[in-house]
């Protein structure tokens, strides 16, 4: 069921979000100072891709550190990475089966916008 859902999220957005993703990976990777945000951004880029199965969590003992660099990722790249996901989800609420997949795309934006001081790990479920 994983399969088919995040084959679907793929056809219908996925893929350009996860672009999304990787084009801010490159950019913050230009600038030597944000080559952590740019990790951040591909490791978030493959979550993006592929969703399903996926859970985002509190890593433990994150501290100030990762709310600088969160501070630092939303000016860099998480406010129009969470415009991207609201367009995403607008556009795919146009049909029924992208309902499931705007809803995952507003779900998405919290992480977005604060990825730092969380993993991303298998949920070990049927979504």
């Amino acid at each position: 069921m994983r399969t088919l859902l995040n084959l679907i999220w793929v056809i219908f957005g996925g893929f350009w979000l996860a672009l999304g993703y990787f084009l801010a990976g490159i950019i913050a990777c230009i600038f030597i100072i944000t080559i952590p945000v740019g990790v951040a951004s591909f490791r978030m880029a493959r979550y993006v891709l592929w969703p399903f199965g996926k859970s985002v969590v509190p890593k433990p003992g994150a501290g100030a550190g990762s709310a600088i660099m969160n501070a630092i990722w939303f000016v860099i790249a998480g406010w129009w990475l969470a415009l991207i996901h609201l367009a995403a989800a607008l556009a795919q609420t146009l049909t029924i089966i992208g309902i499931a997949n705007a809803w995952v795309s507003i779900k998405m934006i919290p992480v977005t916008c604060f990825p730092f001081g969380k993993r991303i790990v298998d949920s070990g479920g049927i979504l």
